[in-house]
């Protein structure tokens, strides 16, 4: 979803943001050691002093630009004094990275990520998880299983508690992960927590305690940045009870998915039902390719999101919102039913999509979706050129209702 920022006064304001960038955490280097150091767009390392100050300077950039302060309880960034110390030892690009990853941890956002990271980073989620974790009460249940994943494959189902990460009680690692950073746990952050627990670090293993209704068991899983990703097409196409089933295969933000979308819709007969399943689309995408998508079941311009940006009114005084459309493409058009399959790894741009597809009539089933917050951009620091990617949009569907608060017709629907 690039686009250059239209006004002057907010360019000003997001100095050093140089993009609108895909809404994708699956964007962020995976690599085993520390990704983007020697990337050519980023400056050389500065001295010691040039890398504190923009340690100094990550604080100030949220609370100028990230769309959901709202939402936490001192309306600003909830840095500790521990963070605020760590700052002040900042001396090189390392360190630096790993204090930028660790203020982000406390908005509690899955989509707040820095643009580079280190062999030991926590993984992305739920780009490289499979357990979603909600907490109730003190109670740490797996709401949703990934499918394919080494979790599923270890027997762990939905229903099923998670009562130890690591050699931990999971109260007590998720106490821990909170008090490391200099923070008390809330309900909000104690789920964060957890799923970023399960899904573990990049380079080690993960070992889980689950319990269903007998005897707690301990379940040894892969890192999934371990594991080699099989090659797959942009879309899997297969016929199901006289519906075509277009399943996305994580890959909303590229190009040649619109051919291969363009092509199995292409096979489409006069009126059969078309079911687009987005339950694996963690990785978001680009509104290019949504907007391929969603205009072969218009006959006119219709809108399919509203976008709102918080940081020009905070500089400005003066709110700014716009509705984005969806329009007809020339001879590409179903008339027939459509049906969207969505899910936990239903993310960012399939998000996007889901609400769209919504908008326009279109039937929306399965289980809640990740829920990340909305359109990220690219904020590069003044001196390391150290990325951090932080939520600046807020999505809303056109009833108005926040992208991550949208809830499908009917849950659990296959």
């Amino acid at each position: 979803m690039h686009r250059s920022l239209l006004l002057l006064n907010i360019t000003a304001l997001l100095v050093g943001c140089t993009t609108l960038a895909d809404e994708s955490p699956a964007s962020v280097p995976d690599a085993s050691s520390e990704a983007g150091a020697a990337r050519s767009s980023e400056v050389e390392a500065p001295q010691a002093a040039s890398f504190r100050e923009d340690a100094r300077a990550i604080g100030p950039l949220i609370d100028r630009t990230y769309a959901y302060l709202d939402r936490l309880d001192t309306a600003s960034l909830p840095v500790s004094e521990k963070l605020l110390r760590e700052a002040e030892q900042v001396s090189d690009r390392r360190s630096l990275l790993r204090h930028a990853e660790r203020l982000l941890l406390t908005l509690s956002d899955h989509h707040a990520i820095t643009g580079s990271s280190l062999a030991d980073s926590w993984a992305v989620v739920p780009s490289y998880a499979d357990l979603w974790i909600v907490e109730s009460s003190g109670v740490y249940s797996v709401d949703a299983v990934r499918s394919g994943s080494p979790a599923q494959g270890a027997g762990i189902k939905p229903g099923d508690r998670i009562v130890g990460v690591d050699g931990m009680p999971i109260q007590d690692a998720v106490s821990a992960f909170w008090a490391d950073l200099g923070l008390p746990v809330t309900s909000e952050r104690a789920a964060f927590a957890a799923r970023i627990l399960a899904a573990g670090r990049r380079d080690r293993s993960r070992l889980i305690e689950v319990q269903d209704r007998g005897a707690a068991r301990l379940v040894e899983l892969p890192s999934l940045y371990s594991m080699r990703r099989e090659e797959r097409p942009p879309v899997t196409v297969t016929e199901q009870h006289g519906s075509l089933v277009i399943r996305f295969n994580d890959a909303l933000g590229e190009t040649a998915t619109i051919a291969a979308f363009d092509a199995a819709m292409a096979g489409v007969r006069p009126g059969q039902p078309v079911v687009i399943d987005l339950t694996d689309t963690p990785g978001g995408g680009n509104t290019t390719v949504a907007r391929a998508i969603l205009g072969w079941f218009v006959d006119r311009p219709r809108a399919y999101q509203v976008h709102s940006l918080p940081a020009e009114q905070l500089a400005t005084g003066i709110p700014r919102q716009w509705i984005e459309q969806v329009l007809p493409r020339a001879g590409k058009h179903h008339a027939g039913p459509v049906r969207v399959l969505v899910g936990r790894w239903t993310g960012s741009m399939g998000e996007g999509l889901a609400i769209g597809f919504d908008a326009i009539g279109a039937e929306v089933t399965g289980q809640r979706m990740a829920g990340l917050l909305r359109a990220i951009y690219d904020h590069r620091l003044e001196h390391s050129g150290l990325v951090i990617k932080l939520p600046t949009e807020r999505l809303m569907h056109v009833d108005g209702t926040p992208r991550e608060q949208f809830v499908p017709d009917v849950a659990d629907r296959q």
